[in-house]
């Protein structure tokens, strides 16, 4: 037998230097677009002048835009994954394929222009793919004119009219929006529900509506006088029944807009942090919307502390969409809720602000990197906004989540793409949930200090960019000084579970050895906590040896020779009588997501079983 022999070394777990993210590159667009809305029939007519910059080093021959409207129509993708799917969105179902001419969506590209020449395009579903006059060489700008004509669709997924709470236009994915083009090169993904990704730029939006509108937008509202000061009661001058409401937007990657006849708006400041604006349609149902400010001001200040400052000066809330949707320095949210549940969505969708408007990771491929950071968050600040000190730490309820997925038999690893998940449940279940745990484990293996730091550095130098799992990886490693390739292969990559038990203790004279057991496919390092008849306690912490090094030293730990991955088990000789032990638990503060937490635990002369005399 191999004996391991506790000791009290400390390995350096010092973070490398920071440094720029060498060779990173990303477009960069600037929309201009004048919109003319008939509320009377749901159509608009539109011109966008869009300049493109190809920062990459390949030359591009043609490009793509998103026509996400198209979605609503019978027999479109969207619609055929909702009625051919298992467990479709009780939203959507077969409502797409029941609606009438004048109750779809669609968009439609009349001209196109680059650089004043005109281009053949073809509409495919919900993408426009374009031909180029010319390449669009590297580190060169063109300009994109456009013509277009859209119909709101009846609502159904997040965006449309007349959805369920009555609000006239929830305008989002509303009008040709230029695909991203990366390193891995186009991203030109048929809309199906799911997640979005766009190019980073700037937008000067004007939109004509019948004066008896107030519009919630992207963006700032440079006009405020014509339109009404405080977006009430309207004044200054209108055409033909319209006021057209000028906005714009700095660096970002969407642009939504929202609109209604009896909107209430409200304004607070947060001390610090942005102007936030609150539009509702006032009824015994949205009576809560009054306490919403105070929750929402706490929130913004939480998580400018912890995860890293709001950069714009405003943000929205605003009633609409089908449950609640978040978009550039603004969000969607159904509004007949109790306060509880109305301060829940209100807080899961300003966080996306942080985890996918300033952090725009690329939700289709990595959903977990923007539902799952985002769910994390929120469990901190509900907990926070309550004053619950939930334990044995808030996101205990996500763990419960992901044991529920993992017993269903229908996980798929979080490296899968969000639109081709076989169940809505098990994308769910895994973005959210499983991504949730995802950080709460690695502040586990790299100890709390250099997660909170690394969570803020890692804000810091990927906001307003496109980071990927690796970019996340290497902030956490030169921030703890450990190797962490092992736990994202093994938690995104695959499905393998985690399951450490104590196996046996054997009583020696002055000595106790505690054998432990890995059953499951996934490693972990370990927190054993001894606790002693005396009352004293210890947690002894064995580190992989892949690792390279272990979390810093907490309250009463010590550091036990790591363990070699390839090993099932692990012998600990522990300098104490089995006498003097009251127990042994591997995880006590439910840090890992084990499986089965009843063969953690370990109390002399009560689990005999497996005791070695």
């Amino acid at each position: 037998m191999n004996y391991l022999v506790l000791f009290l070394g400390c390995i350096s777990t010092v973070g490398l230097p920071l440094f720029a993210q060498q060779g990173y590159w990303q477009q960069k667009v600037n929309y201009s677009m004048v919109v003319d809305m008939n509320v009377d029939n749901h159509q608009f007519t539109g011109e966008q002048s869009l300049e493109y910059t190809n920062n990459s080093p390949d030359t591009l021959q043609r490009v793509f835009y998103h026509l996400y409207f198209n979605a609503f129509q019978p027999e479109s993708m969207m619609d055929v994954r909702s009625r051919t799917i298992t467990d479709p969105d009780g939203r959507v179902m077969d409502r797409i394929f029941k609606l009438g001419p004048d109750e779809i969506g669609y968009l439609k590209v009349k001209s196109l222009k680059q650089d004043g020449t005109p281009l053949t395009f073809t509409t495919v579903g919900t993408i426009l793919e374009v031909k180029l006059d010319k390449p669009i060489l590297p580190n060169t700008t063109v300009g994109f004119d456009m013509q277009f004509q859209g119909q709101v669709p009846q609502q159904i997924r997040r965006s449309g009219r007349d959805n369920a709470e009555g609000v006239d236009y929830s305008m989002s994915q509303w009008y040709p929006k230029i695909s991203e083009y990366d390193h891995h090169g186009w991203h030109a993904n048929p809309y199906i529900g799911r997640e979005f990704h766009g190019v980073w730029g700037d937008f000067e939006v004007k939109l004509t509506i019948d004066k008896h509108y107030t519009v919630a937008a992207t963006g700032y509202l440079q006009n405020p006088t014509e339109v009404g000061h405080g977006y009430s009661e309207k004044k200054g001058k209108s055409k033909k029944g319209k006021l057209t409401w000028h906005f714009k937007a700095p660096n970002v990657h969407d642009f939504m807009w929202a609109a209604d006849t009896d909107y209430k708006h409200v304004t607070t400041q947060v001390p610090g942090g942005p102007a936030l604006h609150f539009f509702y349609i006032p009824d015994s149902a949205t009576v809560d919307w009054e306490s919403l400010p105070e929750y929402t001001e706490k929130a913004f200040t939480y998580m400018s502390k912890y995860f890293g400052n709001y950069p714009y000066q405003k943000y929205s809330i605003v009633q609409g969409g089908d449950g609640g949707m978040e978009y550039p320095m603004a969000t969607l949210i159904t509004g007949k809720r109790p306060l509880r549940s109305l301060v829940g969505v209100t807080v899961h969708e300003l966080i996306h602000s942080w985890y996918q408007l300033v952090l725009a990771t690329n939700e289709s491929r990595f959903a977990w990197m923007d539902e799952g950071f985002t769910t994390f968050a929120m469990a901190e600040v509900m907990d926070y906004l309550y004053a619950q000190n939930t334990l044995p730490h808030p996101q205990i309820n996500h763990f419960d989540a992901y044991f529920n997925l993992v017993n269903s038999g229908k996980e798929e690893p979080l490296s899968t793409h969000a639109d081709h998940f076989n169940f809505n449940r098990a994308y769910g279940a895994a973005a959210y949930s499983k991504g949730s745990v995802f950080l709460r484990q690695l502040s586990y293996i790299i100890g709390n200090q250099h997660f909170r730091s690394g969570m803020l550095r890692y804000y810091n130098e990927w906001k307003f960019k496109h980071p990927e799992p690796d970019d996340f990886k290497r902030v956490m490693e030169k921030e703890s000084g450990l190797e962490l390739d092992w736990y994202f292969e093994y938690w995104i990559n695959s499905i393998k579970t985690i399951d450490y038990s104590i196996l046996s203790v054997s009583r020696n004279a002055n000595s106790t050895l505690i054998t432990l057991n890995r059953s499951g496919g996934m490693i972990m390092p370990i927190d054993l906590r001894v606790i002693y008849k005396d009352g004293s306690w210890e947690n002894i912490n064995i580190p992989l040896r892949i690792m390279r090094g272990h979390k810093p030293l907490e309250d009463k730990m010590k550091i036990a020779e790591a363990w070699p991955w390839t090993n099932p088990s692990y012998d600990l000789l522990l300098p104490r009588p089995l006498d003097e032990i009251e127990s042994l638990e591997i995880d006590p503060d439910r840090q890992m997501a084990d499986i089965n937490h009843d063969n953690n635990l370990y109390r002399p002369g009560k689990d005999k079983s497996k005791e070695d005399s």
